[in-house]
């Protein structure tokens, strides 16, 4: 992407054998496309098959090795590690839906934390493996009266999402202070953009009931204030971040912040896709939310600092891209 899609950057992953897991959510399917444009040399753990998903509209997995399995299986995942000689592990794989979290959290701490857990311990025991990219996520900081967080501020999740993410961190952190895994911790705000299936999401929700004339529906009362995060600017953050990894060993379990650092409240970010739909519909307030954080919104001082690092998309221009994507998958579905 811009500035990023440099020939040094296009050398370094030149058939770099790279496994993905998690490659049918919404980041995954963008990462492996951003890395294959690049060269990588690809192999994804996929558990379920998401039709709609980037990875398998896009085409873009009849490109890649497909592994199909559980990120809890240990046995597995050494087993990829090993028959594909991989260098570089972005482990992005994860239950990342706060209501199927409140309703089932048994599954959700299996999934996050287990995973992460046999992830790590599937790396330690390989004797390839250079990188390691594990998506944290803003919300693993939980509740906090200072704003923005930056990456000191501690993780004190509380309700089960941002529990699962506080455990998964530190997890991922102790396998670099006890074994010196070279880890790197991805935390970002919201991401948006095309591929995004999870309709209860505020972005693909009030794109699609704007697309189908219908008022778009607002849970909470409006107000909570988020980081809104483009996906494809999320795609180069994780690339650039192994790339560091790979040729700093100070960066070994370092967390970064990654957002736009332009906190937005829910009723603008409605309020922005509507304007730019051209559309008059106003959202229905149900301010039913529960169990969710109502300010939060990240410092990426660090990133910029050590990596580099800046958002190359503005938040309007993210999410004309995104109506795009929308209206061309919706009339594919009509």
């Amino acid at each position: 992407m811009g500035k990023r899609d440099t020939l040094g950057d296009r050398l370094f992953w030149q058939d770099r054998p790279v496994l993905v897991t998690g490659g049918t959510g919404l980041l995954g399917g963008w990462l492996v496309k951003h890395l294959l444009d690049r060269g990588a040399d690809i192999v994804c753990l996929v558990r379920d098959w998401v039709p709609g998903s980037e990875l398998v509209r896009s085409s873009v997995i009849e490109r890649v090795n497909v592994v199909r399995g559980d990120i809890c299986d240990e046995p597995l995942v050494e087993r990829v590690l090993g028959e594909y000689e991989v260098d570089t592990v972005f482990h992005l794989a994860a239950q990342t839906i706060v209501g199927i979290a409140n309703r089932n959290p048994v599954s959700t701490f299996q999934t996050n934390i287990g995973g992460t857990c046999s992830l790590l311990e599937a790396c330690r025991r390989s004797v390839k493996v250079k990188a390691i990219v594990v998506a944290s996520s803003d919300k693993a900081y939980g509740d906090q009266e200072r704003l923005p967080y930056d990456e000191n501020t501690p993780l004190q999740g509380r309700h089960p999402y941002d529990v699962s993410k506080s455990c998964a961190d530190l997890i991922a952190q102790s396998y670099f202070t006890t074994y010196g895994l070279p880890v790197g911790i991805t935390r970002c705000g919201n991401f948006y953009g095309g591929g995004d299936l999870n309709w209860n999401r505020i972005v693909p929700g009030t794109i699609r009931s704007i697309l189908r004339g219908k008022r778009p529906i607002i849970r909470s009362d409006g107000r909570y204030l988020r980081d809104y995060f483009y996906i494809e600017d999320g795609a180069a953050a994780y690339t650039l971040l192994a790339e560091r990894l790979s040729d700093n060993p100070r960066l070994h379990g370092e967390a970064f912040n990654f957002s736009n650092e332009t906190p937005v409240s829910v009723l603008e970010i409605v309020e922005r896709i509507t304007r730019l739909m051209n559309s008059h519909l106003k959202p229905v307030i149900l301010n039913e939310a529960s169990n969710e954080i109502r300010e939060q919104y990240l410092s990426s001082a660090k990133a910029r600092k050590l990596l580099n690092w800046k958002p190359l998309v503005t938040l309007d221009e993210g999410l004309s891209r995104t109506i795009s994507w929308y209206r061309d998958y919706l009339s594919e579905q009509a």
